[in-house]
């Protein structure tokens, strides 16, 4: 039995969420909560094994809740949000509904659920557990929040990512938040078709650069369209070249 809670400021939302799951016998809703201050409340006296999650909520949005949790159980967010599918490079989302909430969509999304618990049965213990791995295309619309401010980005528009110690620093517009989040970890899950690491401390958008230049010891300057200038290695040359077909 996985055992559920629905976080959803809308009565009626979630009224229509426990009909639909009466379908499916497997999940059994312990609770519901109208704001992410009583979700909170439940997930850390009940300790649930998934929460259906709205993102728009009075006051805290689903993902100010999540930030909150020390560990957090399965997510499938519910959305009014119809542009994209919403991923978030810090949240461990198996799915996102939108709203009305398709039955087709949430048996597709249960499904998944399945999959993830027979991969953790498998698998050995993951301390990551709240890191989502799922591999990131330039048309996904990211969640980047950096202090009070959040912003979603599709990531065709960031153009340079930075390490900055243990965070990367991301460029998009005029903004540069900053994410906890290393190189390496973005790295593994970004389209190497369209983001290049180019250095140690580097990874751009090959789709937003300005201009190449030669530069020192046989390495390449690439300036973007935001004007940064960024150098690529030497050994990432010889890849870039072969990339770009130079």
């Amino acid at each position: 039995m996985i055992r559920a809670v629905i976080i959803d400021d809308e009565r009626l939302a979630r009224n229509e969420l426990k009909k639909l799951l009466q379908e499916f016998p497997e999940i059994e809703i312990i609770a519901e909560a109208a704001n992410a201050n009583e979700g909170i409340e439940k997930i850390d006296s009940l300790n649930p094994d998934l929460i259906f999650l709205d993102i728009q909520m009075p006051g805290k949005t689903g993902f100010d809740m999540l930030a909150e949790l020390d560990k957090a159980p399965d997510v499938i967010f519910t959305t009014a949000y119809d542009d994209y599918a919403l991923k978030a490079f810090e949240v461990n989302a198996l799915d996102y509904l939108l709203k009305p909430v398709e039955p087709r969509r949430l048996a597709d999304a249960l499904h998944k659920l399945h999959l993830e618990e027979s991969r953790d049965r498998e698998s050995a213990p993951d301390d990551e557990i709240a890191v989502n791995r799922s591999m990131l295309h330039e048309n996904d619309q990211v969640f980047v929040k950096d202090g009070e401010r959040c912003w979603f980005v599709k990531l065709a528009d960031i153009r340079l990512f930075e390490s900055v110690g243990n965070y990367a620093k991301i460029y998009f517009g005029s903004n540069k938040p900053l994410i906890l989040k290393s190189l390496n970890a973005l790295e593994e899950r970004l389209d190497e078709k369209v983001f290049f690491r180019a250095n140690r401390k580097h990874i751009v958008n090959l789709r937003l650069i300005e201009k190449i230049e030669p530069y020192f010891n046989g390495g390449l300057l690439l300036e973007l369209k935001g004007g940064e200038k960024i150098e690529v290695s030497r050994r990432q040359t010889v890849k870039f070249k072969e990339m770009m077909s130079l």
